[in-house]
């Protein structure tokens, strides 16, 4: 009996030296930009934007800020609880609710999908960021001057088709993302996203009032912003409901390791709240300066997609005064972005290992990067070597964005939203939550009712439209 009492001390005496062991944040303020930095990403800088002018303007963009506060916010607002009270990577964090609560340990799962699917998710990120990287050179030296469609497509035909290439660049954004991390939280995170977040939003600010005198803003603003109905859809109401979630970084780890490192003080929901504001500004924002570029010149559409950035904006800066140096300040930009994402990515991988092996920062921090790199490596031959080769129809880097993109972020925000909304103690919601009851009533209400529901069809219709397009 006395071995017994004496075991359960030393686990509880090692959980208090796991909790709080990798600091926290300095304020309030750097947990907004941390978070704000996990979710304004790449799909910031194209797939909103689109996705929006083809889905009705205007309208879409109401669709999508009411999905953001009934779907977005609320699973945010719960992950970020998970990870304040845990004050720890997100496996551990679960693992200490689990225990506490006295369930089945298969709840686990949300700390372990969340880590591993931001750690898969970092591996090809990585390889996409190198492209934007690459492009800073590109039109910084003058090789995209007056390029034609043919030529930018070749361009862009030539990085893909290099794997040394694409490899060096992986590498670099990568070993970027290892100085930042290593640093800790004060003086790596914290001090790294202080200083990107406020640089992006006036590189984003000076991009604006560039593009106010030198493009067609007001086609860009007609296309973003026109209310056309007849354009607007269920389909468009899924697209809406998908996007909200998926642009706050959910079920990723990163927000839960974020929460685990904000003050004690700090309101949850008003903190999210201005999180999910600056991420939907920085969509709309890009979209207006994007959509102005593509209009002022000939022969290019709106609607390209993925394409849009890498050949068709190369295209409109190749074209325009001054083009080149504010398509370099453009890129410039896209890749703050994508850092401030990827940091977010390994630092949950890099908590665990640091909690469970004992390991110095310094040496998680590599172990994870090189994980992420090798993984990288299929993704970088994805778009050469090994593009022929197909899992279910898919590529290498097809379905690893696939796994994580349809299967284990729905899936994590699904268990995150029902574990906080139906097992979770009252206490702890009390706790954490200092706000007053009837607020906190409805966020629990969206949490148990509508994020589940709404999670689901996302999920659902993501795996028809996979599978769908396979027959």
């Amino acid at each position: 009996m006395k071995g017994s009492i004496m075991m359960d001390l030393g686990g509880n005496n090692m959980t208090l030296q796991k909790k709080g062991m990798h600091g926290a944040w300095a304020s309030r303020w750097t947990f907004i930009m941390a978070a704000t930095g996990s979710a304004v990403g790449l799909g910031n800088m194209w797939k909103f934007p689109y996705v929006a002018g083809s889905n009705g303007g205007g309208a879409f963009v109401i669709i999508y800020l009411l999905c953001i506060l009934m779907i977005g916010v609320p699973v945010m607002m719960a992950e970020v609880m998970i990870g304040r009270q845990g004050r720890q990577s997100p496996i551990n964090s679960m693992k200490d609710l689990v225990s506490e609560h006295h369930i089945n340990r298969s709840w686990l799962s949300i700390g372990w999908l969340g880590v591993v699917a931001g750690l898969l998710i970092l591996s090809f990120y990585a390889v996409i960021a190198g492209w934007a990287l690459k492009y800073i050179f590109l039109l910084a030296s003058g090789d995209l001057q007056s390029a034609s469609g043919e030529s930018a497509s070749a361009v862009f035909s030539s990085l893909l088709s290099d794997p040394q290439g694409l490899i060096f660049w992986q590498t670099i954004f990568l070993f970027l993302c290892v100085i930042v991390v290593m640093g800790g939280v004060k003086r790596g995170l914290g001090l790294a996203v202080e200083i990107l977040m406020p640089v992006l939003f006036v590189v984003i600010l000076l991009l604006l009032i560039f593009c106010i005198f030198n493009t067609n803003m007001a086609d860009s603003i007609k296309f973003l912003f026109s209310f056309n109905f007849s354009d607007l859809s269920g389909r468009s109401i899924l697209e809406a409901m998908g996007q909200a979630f998926f642009t706050l970084s959910i079920g990723m780890g990163a927000i839960m390791a974020y929460g685990a490192y904000m003050p004690q003080d700090a309101s949850i929901g008003k903190t999210v709240m201005t999180v999910a504001f600056f991420d939907s500004l920085v969509a709309i924002v890009s979209g207006l300066i994007i959509f102005s570029i593509v209009f002022s010149t000939a022969g290019l559409e709106p609607t390209a997609g993925p394409g849009l950035m890498f050949i068709s904006l190369p295209i409109a800066f190749g074209n325009m005064s001054a083009g080149l140096f504010v398509g370099a300040i453009f890129f410039i930009l896209v890749s703050i972005a994508a850092w401030s994402s990827a940091i977010s990515l390994l630092e949950p991988s890099v908590a665990w290992l640091m909690e469970e092996r004992n390991m110095g920062r310094v040496q998680a921090n590599i172990s994870i990067a090189v994980i992420a790199w090798i993984l990288g490596i299929g993704s970088v031959l994805s778009f050469n070597y090994w593009q022929e080769y197909k899992l279910l129809g898919f590529t290498y880097f097809d379905f690893l964005d696939f796994l994580t993109s349809n299967i284990m972020l729905p899936l994590t925000g699904l268990l995150i939203a029902v574990f906080v909304g139906y097992i979770i103690s009252p206490r702890i919601i009390d706790s954490q939550m200092n706000s007053n009851t009837r607020w906190r009533s409805s966020w629990i209400t969206l949490l148990k009712f509508v994020a589940p529901i709404a999670i689901l069809i996302v999920f659902a219709v993501g795996i028809i439209d996979k599978f769908g397009n396979l027959s």
